[in-house]
């Protein structure tokens, strides 16, 4: 197992940051797995910021021990919740818990900007490896509280607290 970073925190996303972020997403899978099914591929720097709303949604990065960019995450209200979305972290920093921290810290964040005390998060079948954090972190699968033909090749997952 590759050393935990410790001092990590979030701040605003911030658009130099871009360039980056869409090299984290190589390909279709990739890029499908993370942004959803509706994620244009391939996609220039225009349609990238579009598909993930950095305009309109609260768009945080994780910062890791020596000011890296090493991940990002949004949220915002769903069914009176908050919805964390579009996490992702640098494929060069996986492995070291950073992903446990992006998940605490946003929802904490975001529970409080928000004004809600519950989240919740869409997942792939077949990322097993996100599906294994979020249960870990306390997160079950629900069914989704409202009928949407866009969901149904997602798992709805929610938390009434983060572990």
């Amino acid at each position: 197992m590759l050393p935990r970073m410790r001092n990590v925190r979030l701040q605003r996303f911030d658009l130099a940051q871009l360039p980056e972020l869409m090299g984290w997403f190589p390909d279709s899978r990739a890029c499908t797995v993370w942004g959803g099914p509706s994620f244009r591929f391939p996609f220039s720097a225009e349609t990238f910021r579009e598909d993930t709303r950095l305009d309109s949604l609260s768009t945080w990065a994780l910062m890791g021990d020596e000011g890296q960019f090493a991940g990002f995450g949004q949220y915002y209200r769903r069914v009176g919740r908050c919805h964390l979305g579009r996490l992702a972290i640098a494929p060069a920093l996986r492995g070291r818990g950073l992903g446990s921290t992006l998940v605490r810290e946003l929802g904490r964040i975001g529970a409080a900007d928000l004004g809600v005390d519950s989240y919740s998060l869409f997942v792939l079948p077949g990322n097993e490896r996100a599906m294994r954090l979020y249960q870990r972190l306390g997160f079950s699968a629900a069914p989704y509280p409202e009928p949407s033909p866009m969901f149904e090749d997602c798992i709805y997952m929610v938390a009434s607290r983060l572990a």
